[in-house]
């Protein structure tokens, strides 16, 4: 994919955290969810906070205990002090046990119902994107999008963010009993801890870096699994098996490796650190002996309160440094906790980098104000809008001082002294000047890449052109939106697209409000009705994978129907026959000569006996047109067409 064209920020390497991009997924996360995520972060909050206080209340029952067995007290004595911090941080667990429930519910439904939204955005994005989006790049890469990396978001949202959250409650929750009990052997525990995020960072940095290329990498195997399947027919036609196996090999391996190293550091940090914990218990454990026998003054945050109140520093005693060796276990667990999500969130923001650049991507701009509607004509011979297909078509042109006029669509298209190139300084169509007035039908020859199918693309506002102007009916086209535009032109490809439904379905896809009877008159002028009504299900057979239990000529008399149905004023055919062999190609020609009348017509054909009926036919080579004119004409000029013509070969 060319990440060239991406707005949206990714990493670029490294360990750091792309904090914008962050706060932008944090953001979505809060306008997608302005009440439940908020409470779901209390309650993790809280359940942390929680899981970190029995630190606090160990150290005033080993306290307690402490002075009753030093005073030789029966349990008794003391029971009206401890019951009461057992029952309360028995309660507080209850409360903890609810609240986490009640947290991992709402986040299992917020993390499903953001990630639907974020898919939602994304597709409905794409349908504004240009055809040249879609030209330059890779179909599989972009589906990437909506599966590798929107699952990199549900990891960050379902458990990255949550447990950073989590672990960072918990961390100041411990430092500040750690402060409250001893400022020596919190120091001590701050010391390591620094030792740990200097490894972790070593470390850390390889697998994030690495982590970034494997997003990247299977969005690139992906794309290139996608095209192999798509041309598979053609791999095996042309014994390229070998080569495609070397590549995908190719592909693999730069995933495997980025995958490895990835893992090799993430799995290899996480141990470390769990030893450097351990390592930091036992010279916690040391230390607090050694500063237990020597009578250290135990300084905190405690001590300095109760001295305010007259009460002398005291020791450190055995009830503190027990309960510090517990609350350092969580400590260091939580701080490698917290490095462990820091490459998952990284990795996250690699795949959130993707899915904003493919949302951020600018949409087909559209300044066009003159719109498609079904018109009826008044006594007094003016049009007016209907409330139903009519089969008369008018333009509506809304003005400046708030009336509107209709003109009628006649079909009447003009490209004049066009150029267009689809790359900058290279130009396809040079000086092109087209005439095809209504119900014409005008027929486009000459070699691959002469500009045949361009001059179709200009006309739908596919591509925009360079100089020139291109009018419909008198007006420019930039000046129609687009989608009443493309509404006005019927067009039956080469390449034909089924999708996944019945044939009805496929037929009405060229107008939804179609009933049953209009796709089958439609199936009928096409000639697909015959081979249609001898399928299993007649019109309701399921069509799957681009229709691929059909021939490729039944596939197409679908796609003529399709366009049929829709009854549009002007009709584009691309090569629409040139994968039907000459029997059916009869048939289907009765069809077209009868979707063709009254309806200007611009055909694209490689089978020169297709276009000779054409009023108009015009000769392109290298972008411009060199002969145009009737078959007769051209005939009798004895120039290119003659040669092509007379030659008796297919335009290759």
């Amino acid at each position: 994919m060319n990440k060239g064209n991406m707005k949206g920020k990714m990493p670029a390497g490294g360990r750091k955290i792309d904090f914008k991009l962050l706060g932008r997924v944090i953001k979505l996360l809060f306008q997608s969810y302005p009440r439940l995520l908020p409470l779901a972060m209390f309650c993790m909050v809280f359940s942390a906070a929680v899981s970190a206080s029995p630190a606090l209340f160990t150290q005033e029952i080993l306290a307690i205990v402490d002075k009753t067995f030093k005073a030789k007290l029966p349990f008794s004595a003391v029971a009206d002090q401890i019951i009461p911090l057992v029952l309360t941080l028995l309660f507080l667990y209850i409360l903890s046990i609810i609240s986490i429930t009640v947290q991992t519910q709402l986040m299992a439904y917020i993390t499903q119902g953001f990630l639907s939204k974020m898919r939602r955005k994304m597709f409905d994005g794409m349908q504004n994107l240009p055809i040249r989006y879609f030209d330059t790049h890779q179909h599989g890469d972009i589906m990437s999008h909506y599966t590798n990396d929107i699952d990199t978001l549900r990891q960050l949202v379902s458990q990255s963010l949550p447990s950073l959250l989590q672990s960072c409650t918990i961390v100041l929750t411990v430092l500040f009993i750690m402060l409250w009990s001893s400022f020596w052997l919190t120091a001590v525990v701050l010391v390591g801890v620094v030792v740990m995020i200097v490894v972790s960072g070593k470390i850390g940095g390889g697998s994030a870096k690495n982590f970034i290329r494997l997003q990247r990498n299977v969005g690139k195997l992906e794309g290139f699994v996608q095209e192999m399947m798509s041309g598979q027919k053609v791999i095996k036609v042309f014994s390229h098996e070998d080569k495609s196996r070397e590549e995908f090999a190719a592909i693999n391996e730069e995933l495997f490796q980025s995958s490895y190293r990835a893992n090799a550091f993430a799995n290899m940090l996480g141990p470390i650190i769990m030893n450097i914990g351990n390592v930091l218990y036992v010279i916690v454990a040391t230390v607090g002996g050694m500063f237990i026998l020597s009578n250290v003054p135990n300084y905190s945050i405690r001590a300095l309160v109760e001295l305010q109140s007259g009460i002398p520093i005291g020791a450190l005693n055995i009830a503190i440094a027990i309960s510090f060796l517990n609350m350092t276990k969580q400590f260091t667990g939580n701080i490698n906790q917290f490095s462990q999500q820091i490459n998952s969130i990284v990795m996250a923001l690699a795949g959130a980098g993707r899915i904003f650049g493919l949302m951020d991507q600018e949409p087909e701009t559209d300044s066009g104000y003159v719109t498609l509607v079904d018109a009826k004509m008044l006594p007094d011979g003016t049009l007016t809008e209907a409330d139903g297909h009519t089969g008369l078509w008018a333009w509506k042109h809304p003005h400046e001082d708030g009336t509107v006029t209709y003109q009628k669509l006649e079909g009447d298209v003009r490209l004049t002294e066009v150029d267009f190139g689809y790359e900058e300084n290279k130009l396809v169509l040079h000086n092109v000047s087209v005439y095809a007035e209504p119900g014409q039908k005008v027929a486009f020859v000459g070699a691959t890449g002469a500009g045949k199918t361009t001059i179709t693309n200009l006309i739908n506002r596919f591509y925009d052109i360079d100089d020139g102007k291109i009018r419909y009916d008198g007006i420019n086209i930039n000046k129609i939106k687009k989608s009443d535009l493309r509404r006005s032109l019927g067009i039956v490809l080469q390449d034909t697209n089924l999708f996944t439904g019945t044939v009805m379905d496929n037929i009405r896809y060229g107008r939804l409000e179609a009933s049953d009877e209009d796709c089958v008159r439609a199936a009928k002028l096409s000639g697909a009705d015959d081979f249609i009504t001898r399928l299993p299900q007649g019109y309701n057979t399921m069509l799957t994978n681009n229709g691929a239990n059909l021939s490729q000529g039944q596939r197409q008399l679908i796609a003529i129907a399709r366009a049929a149905v829709a009854d549009p004023p002007v009709m584009i055919l691309d090569e629409a026959t040139s994968s039907i062999d000459t029997r059916t190609e009869a048939i289907v020609q009765r069809g077209m000569d009868a979707l063709m009348k009254g309806r200007t017509v611009f055909v694209i054909a490689h089978r020169l006996s297709t276009v000779r009926n054409s009023d108009v036919i015009m000769v392109l080579d290298h972008g411009v047109i060199i002969e145009r004119g009737s078959h007769d004409k051209l005939i009798e000029e004895k120039g290119k067409y003659y040669q092509l013509y007379t030659g008796a070969f297919e335009l290759e």
